[in-house]
Formats: C-alpha cells, sequence, structure tokens
C-alpha cells in the first residue's frame, strides 16, 4: 500500500529504514523503531506493513486527535478519504468498513477491545506508536499485547515506535526468551531548526498546582509577538492546559494572525481545523498533544513555554490532580522539530540555556506519579490483579497500587483477592475512571440519566473551570456559551447516557443532583464548614480543604467537592472544583462512611469517651459515655502514651537512674539485658491498670523497669551496674550513666591511687574523668594503667608545684590513697 518513492509527501527519512524493519518483524515477530519527530514513522510505516501482510493493521495512538489526524494523512497519501483502506477509531467517533486496511484508534480504545476479545481475530499486527510517552493506557496495551502473543497469538506481530533513544527495554520486554527484539533507527532531521533562548526579562514564580505565574503567560504572548515580527510562517506555541491557551489568547488580540486553540477538549471539527493550512498567516496555542504524531501545516515557528501538565496523586490524603511542572529535555526536543517539518524554523525558548541543562532528561511515567485506580481494575479485569504475570515496562509502585486496590473494594469492583467482579467489568465498560464511572451507574436513579450523564461528561473531561463553582461551570455548558467546550461535553454526555440505565429524573435541583453525583463519586471528599468559618472545611478523608478568596460558595455548610489539590508545605488543600449541598445529600452520598459507633480515645491530654455519629472524618454528633469498656480505655491510655510520651509517666530520680543503668548493661553486654529506649518502654510498659492521665502519673517506673529485667540477670544488676563504685580512700562515689556506651566516673585523682585498673562496669572499664585538688579535670581515661605510665607524668609536673600540700608520688599505682591534704607547717 505504500505508495512508489517520489510521491509527495512520501520521501521521508524513515523510508530508508523500511527494509530493516521489515527484514526484523519477519525474523523476530517484533521489533522497536526510533526515529524522531517529523522523519514519517506514523503515516509511512503502517502503510508500508499493510504492504507485506494480508490481515488488518492496528495502529495505536496515545491522543484521539493524533488517531484521526494519522487516518487522515495515510488516506490522503493513497489518494483517498477516510473510511476506505485507512480508517479510524476513537472514542464516540469510528470511520471504517469492511475494506478498511490500516485501523487507527486510541491506545485505551485498544485495551478495551483486548479485555473484550484478546485474540484480535483478522489483525496481523499491531503498531504501538509514540511509547516514549508512558502514558497509563500504552503499559497497559504493550503488556497485554505481550500476553496475548505469548499465550494466544504467537504469530501477531508488534512493533513499538518512539521519538526517543530510551529503546533497549522496548526491545528486551518485545523480544521473549531471553533475547531484546531488534531496534531499528531511522535518523536526520527534516530541516534545521534555530534555538533562540527568550526568558524573561523579570523572574517569575515557578509553577505550583495546576497554577501558572502570569507574568509567564505575558511574557509568552510578548515572544509570540516578537516571533511574528522576527520570523515568517506560522507559530506553534506550547503551554500547558485550557486555561493558559485561553490567557494567551485573550493578550493576542489584534495581532494580524489568526489564532487557534488546540487540545483535548476542543470537538473533533475544531481540531481539524487547527490541524489544516488557512488562508491568513496563524498562530496555534496548543497543549503537548501537538508535541508528536501530529504535522500543523506551514508552522515554520514554535514558542516554547517550557512547561507540562501531569497526574499526580496524593495517596495520604486522597487527592488526585493535574500538576504543572518543567518540560522534559526529551519532550522540548520534540517540540522544537515541530518547526522544521516543512523548512528551516525556529524556536523561541521562554528560559536560559543554563535552565536547559537542568531539565529533567525524559518524562516520569504516568504509572510512578497517577492515580492508579483505573489502571488497577484494568490488571484485575485482565486477570492479572496488580499486574502479576504480566510484562509492565515499570511495576506500579507497592503504596500507589495498594490505595488503588482499597479504592477498587470499596467501590465493589474486585474482591478480597483483587480478582474482578461483575460491578468492576460494568465500571470499566463505561469508559471513564472508576470513581465517576460508579456516579454515573449509582446516580442516574437518584438524579436521573441525563443529568447523571452530564456531571460526569463534566468532570471527566480536561476541564479548566472559569470558577470554583461547578453548578456554575454546569449550566454554562448547558446554555452553550462556550460553544467548542459545549459541543464535545455534549458528545461525551450522549456517550455517557448509552452506559448507564435509562431512569426518570426525580424533582432535584440541579446543585443537589451535582452535588450527589459528585458525593458518589468522591464520597471522602464531602466536606463540611469549619465552626467558627466561612471558607474552610473539613473533609470526609480527614484533610483540611479551603476556598478561594471571594468565591461564590463561600458560607456554604456543606461541599461535594470535585477537585482539589494541596501545594507543597500547606496543610490544607485548595478547592478548585466544588457544588454546595445540604447534609442530607452529604449523607445520601456519603452512605459508606456514615455510621455511629462508642469511641474511646486519647483527646486533649486525657482519656474521652463518647457515643459518636460520624461521615468519615466529620463528626455529626457525640454524647459523652460515662462508663466505657476497660479494654478500650486500655488501648486510648496506650495511644496517650505513645502520642505524649513518656513524659506522662512520673520519673522520679530514683526511675532514671536505673532507666540509665539498665541502658548501660545493653549497651555493653547486649541480651538478656532489656533495651529501655522510648520505643521498647512504650510497647513494654504495663500500662494496663490505667483509666486516666492521673492514674499514669501514680505508675511505680521503678517496679516497671525492674519486672523488664530477666530473672536470670536480676540479681547481678548491683554488680553489673552498680549505682555507687568504692574508691581506694573508701569513698562510695555515684556514676554517671548519662552516656549508655561509656559510664563515667568523676574523682579526685589523689583518691585512686593504688589502682592498677578501673573496676570493669557493665563489661567495660569504667571512665575515670580525674579531677584536681581544685575539682577541676586534667585527665579523662578509660586506660588506668597506661595513664600512670604515659599521662600521670606530665600531670604530677605541672600541678605539684601548684597543689604541694597533695601527694604526687612517683609510682601511683601502688601508692597509698588520701582524701586530704598535709596540714600547714
Amino acid at each position: 500500500m505504500l505508495p512508489p518513492p517520489g510521491t509527495p509527501g512520501t520521501d521521508l527519512p524513515v523510508r530508508s529504514a523500511l527494509p530493516a524493519l521489515a527484514d526484523a518483524l519477519s525474523a523476530w515477530g517484533a521489533a522497536v523503531l526510533v526515529a524522531p519527530p517529523g522523519t514519517g514513522k506514523t503515516t509511512l510505516v503502517p502503510l508500508a506493513l499493510a504492504g507485506l501482510m494480508p490481515g488488518r493493521i492496528v495502529v495505536a495512538e496515545p491522543r484521539r486527535v493524533a488517531a484521526r489526524a494519522a487516518a487522515r494523512r495515510m488516506a490522503a497519501l493513497l489518494g483517498e478519504t477516510v473510511g476506505g483502506r485507512v480508517g479510524y477509531s476513537v472514542r464516540g467517533d469510528s470511520r471504517r468498513s469492511a475494506a478498511t486496511r490500516i485501523e487507527v484508534v486510541t491506545t485505551g480504545l485498544l485495551v478495551r477491545r483486548l479485555q473484550a476479545d484478546p485474540e484480535l481475530p483478522g489483525v496481523d499486527a499491531v503498531v504501538l506508536d509514540e511509547c516514549h510517552e508512558r502514558r497509563l493506557d500504552t503499559d497497559l496495551a504493550l503488556a497485554f499485547c505481550l500476553d496475548v502473543r505469548d499465550a494466544l497469538r504467537p504469530g501477531l506481530q508488534l512493533l513499538a515506535m518512539s521519538a526517543t533513544a530510551q529503546a533497549q527495554r522496548l526491545a528486551a520486554l518485545l523480544g521473549g526468551d531471553g533475547d531484546p527484539a531488534p531496534v531499528v533507527e531511522a535518523t536526520g532531521a527534516l530541516h534545521d531548526v534555530d534555538v533562540i533562548w527568550a526568558p524573561p526579562s523579570t523572574p517569575v514564580d515557578p509553577p505550583h498546582g495546576s497554577r501558572v505565574d502570569q507574568r509567564l503567560l505575558a511574557h509568552v504572548a510578548a515572544t509570540i509577538r516578537r516571533a511574528l515580527v522576527e520570523q515568517s510562517g506560522d507559530v506553534l506555541v506550547f503551554l500547558p492546559g485550557v486555561g493558559e491557551i485561553g490567557t494567551v489568547a485573550g493578550r493576542l488580540r489584534g495581532i494580524d494572525a489568526d489564532v487557534l486553540p488546540l487540545h483535548g477538549r476542543l470537538p473533533a471539527a475544531a481540531q481539524d481545523a487547527a490541524l489544516q493550512a488557512g488562508s491568513r498567516r496563524r498562530v496555534v496555542l496548543a497543549t503537548a498533544l501537538a508535541e508528536s504524531s501530529l504535522t500543523v501545516p506551514g508552522v515554520r515557528v514554535v514558542v516554547d513555554a517550557g512547561l507540562s501538565r501531569v497526574p499526580r496523586a496524593d495517596l495520604s490524603r486522597g487527592l488526585g490532580s493535574l500538576a504543572t511542572v518543567r518540560a522534559s529535555r526529551a519532550a522540548v526536543t520534540q517540540r522544537a522539530g515541530r518547526a522544521g517539518r516543512e523548512g528551516p524554523g525556529a524556536v523561541y525558548r521562554c528560559w536560559t540555556a543554563a535552565e536547559q541543562d537542568r531539565l529533567p532528561a525524559y518524562d516520569e511515567p504516568e504509572v510512578t506519579t497517577a492515580d492508579l485506580t483505573a489502571f488497577a481494575l484494568e490488571l484485575a479485569c485482565w486477570g492479572a490483579p496488580g499486574g502479576r504475570g504480566l510484562d509492565l515496562l515499570d511495576p506500579p509502585p507497592a503504596a500507589a497500587l495498594a490505595v488503588a486496590e482499597q479504592t477498587l473494594r470499596s467501590l465493589g469492583a474486585v474482591d478480597d483477592a483483587g480478582r474482578s467482579t461483575a460491578r468492576g467489568r460494568a465500571l470499566t465498560a463505561v469508559g471513564v475512571h472508576p470513581r465517576l464511572a460508579r456516579a454515573l451507574l449509582d446516580g442516574a436513579p437518584l438524579v436521573g440519566r441525563r443529568r447523571a450523564a452530564e456531571v460526569v461528561a463534566l468532570l471527566s473531561g480536561d476541564t479548566s473551570f472559569r470558577s470554583d463553582d461547578l453548578g456554575a461551570a454546569w449550566r454554562s455548558l448547558r446554555d452553550g456559551s462556550d460553544r467548542g467546550a459545549t459541543a464535545r461535553w455534549r458528545e461525551e454526555v450522549v456517550r455517557l447516557e448509552r452506559a448507564a440505565e435509562n431512569a426518570a429524573s426525580p424533582r432535584l435541583p440541579d446543585d443537589t443532583a451535582a452535588g450527589l453525583v459528585v458525593g458518589l463519586a468522591h464520597p471522602e471528599r464531602l466536606a463540611r464548614c469549619r465552626p467558627g468559618s466561612t471558607g474552610t472545611y473539613l473533609m470526609a478523608a480527614g484533610t483540611g480543604a479551603e476556598l478561594s478568596p471571594g468565591t461564590a460558595l463561600t458560607g456554604a455548610p456543606w461541599l461535594a467537592i470535585a477537585v482539589a489539590d494541596r501545594s507543597p508545605g500547606h496543610r490544607d488543600a485548595r478547592v478548585r472544583s466544588a457544588v454546595a449541598i445540604d447534609e442530607a445529600t452529604a449523607l445520601e452520598a456519603g452512605t459508606a462512611l456514615h455510621m455511629e459507633r462508642t469511641e474511646v480515645t486519647w483527646r486533649n491530654g486525657d482519656v474521652y469517651s463518647a457515643r459518636v455519629e460520624r461521615l468519615g472524618a466529620i463528626v455529626l454528633a457525640e454524647r459523652p459515655l460515662p462508663d466505657p469498656d476497660p479494654a478500650d480505655v486500655a488501648v486510648a491510655v496506650a495511644e496517650g502514651l505513645r502520642l505524649e510520651g513518656l513524659g506522662l509517666l512520673n520519673w522520679t530520680p530514683a526511675a532514671l537512674q536505673l532507666r540509665a543503668r539498665l541502658a548501660a548493661a545493653h549497651a555493653g553486654l547486649g541480651n538478656p539485658w532489656p533495651a529501655v529506649d522510648d520505643e521498647v518502654l512504650l510497647a513494654a510498659i504495663d500500662v494496663s491498670s490505667a483509666r486516666s492521665r492521673a492514674d499514669l502519673t501514680r505508675l511505680d517506673v521503678v517496679a516497671a523497669l525492674r519486672a523488664l529485667v530477666p530473672w536470670q540477670v536480676a540479681g547481678e544488676l548491683d554488680v553489673v551496674v552498680p549505682e555507687r563504685v568504692a574508691v581506694p580512700t573508701g569513698s562510695r562515689i555515684r556514676i554517671d550513666y548519662a552516656d549508655p556506651d561509656v559510664p563515667t566516673l568523676s574523682v579526685r585523682v589523689q583518691e585512686v591511687f593504688g589502682w592498677a585498673q578501673a573496676p570493669l562496669i557493665a563489661g567495660r572499664p569504667l571512665r575515670l574523668q580525674l579531677l584536681s585538688p581544685a575539682q577541676r579535670v586534667v585527665a579523662t581515661t578509660a586506660d588506668l594503667a597506661g595513664f600512670w605510665v604515659t599521662g600521670y607524668p606530665a600531670v604530677r609536673s605541672e600541678l605539684r608545684g601548684r597543689y604541694p600540700r597533695h601527694p604526687w608520688p612517683e609510682d601511683p599505682a601502688v601508692a597509698s590513697a588520701t582524701k586530704r591534704a598535709r596540714p600547714r607547717l
């Protein structure tokens, strides 16, 4: 099917690599193709494969707009329209026929087809494009295809295509039997691209959460105006999201060019318009979807803001959001390549050359940062819970996977062994996140199928709300004030309506209906206003949340929060999208979190017992309980001791001294002498008799410490670590056990005359801190015999003249000890 050489649009660098690629697939049944952007891999390779195989070629692209554009380009090279020998299928849209030999699909749709019929009947080869992007669907599609090849279709040919040189891991997975699959490289860019460093002239704040400094966006707009003056051709601008595209478009009013957006939320017609040449000069404002697979005709200039928007999961607080980060070096290289597809071009980078060197080399795989709930459900439906038995490029992080599996169990999507249930398979079939699928299926009977579909369609898109009032955003879409967004939303609503059972629409206000659907999707984000506040809330998950100043939601007693994120260093999350509800709606949506139980806890420094009604972490009502279960009280006391520490106990001087002695015994001799650090004591000291903070102060800590000492050595305590030691003068001097590794005795040097060696304490020579007659330290030693020989002569020489009435014998090891000075003459 590949047109002959010389056909316009087909003489691209990848063409020279096609023979080697055909040989690799013929010999191995799998290969990796590495080709930079603009070399023709997305369009020429499938056409070449279709000429070598009788069956269909399925090409998987990570985005819908790329799938449609690739199909349209290949059909044009054949002189045909889409739907003939080249077709496409994306969510909610398909153009194919019985004559279709090459079908371009999204990776998400390929995963759905594999789940429905893993054998892929009639398909001879699967081509996974843009594998370097490492999206969750791409990782799943690759793993499932490898499993199908190994178990069901050994003749299925697999080709992974990447725009970056990270190919060895792909080759290792595709190979099998320990040998990597061949890697074929197509080199050569079409045209040179000049790099122009164009950083802002004044400092801008780094991105945080989903926010971007408005000064950077103003600078991007100014750089676009500069590029229009200095360069020829259309301008392609990379921005992180839809909101930034709107902001920059507003700053470009009045320029002598057409300004067009290009992002995933646009309807297909608007996306296609951005991918077609115009009669006037154009400025195309795009998200990362324009990095690869797409050719935007007429582009000779790229302006790059240097940012990307990626999924992030806050596991500890149950929050997930899109975060704005610096783009990787691999990503900005691909972006620059867009300017060199049709002729020499230029890229304006809104940062410095020094910053370029500090950018991360590659984008992080989504599996390491994103919410894995949908990913885990796909694995479970495949029969590989947690990915067990599958060849994944990266294993999912254990903590994120555990949170995802817990969420799926709460939805009834998997059983205790992690296997998918009938409900789980129904949720997967909806084609949105499992939480949103649950909200659709369970919300339709409560609010009506149409309204449930409308709210879920609103939540499932890459939505950039103009305010945090989700109800207002819903009404705006219904009114059609943003025709592009409305068209895309209505397409999704129609699709979702087909996935839910028909149900009459109860007579509920729209905000109540929206709140129910949002609450069903995220019951842990149902939130009640904190007492005495109008803008801070406590979510059912236990995390605080705060509204932006001036929002219309201020003062709402309850919220159903759809989107919230937390900036580093902040305790509370910031509400990005929510709907005001009442308590009854919160309780209906959060039924699984609504409970009444007896709670005996450590609160405000003492035991507190009550009968408590809760919605998760939100206390709805409580009444004191005068006679709690003693076992529950003991647990609360132990928890209080753990939280506030051993300082709650009455540490008498005797208790402190005994603890220090036991610590020295354990440090010097080890077992069976017990450790007495905080962690051990918190676990070992019996507080079961205590029912309050006051009872803890009455515990006999000395007895509790002695109870830790095994009976076999209890009688040796005063020998191994005595409180005091008798020196040659007869004085009994207290040993300092402050450092358990080095028990120390402070003593005047004249009182240890006659000791050849210091005594052993906890199996080690006692360290002596030797004092002058004036009680000043003159030497410290644990080797007394060595000190008498090497150190004492210098001490004697220095001090005998200062203290002539005190004895300073030449051989102190055999001299008589004394506490007294000679009388004055």
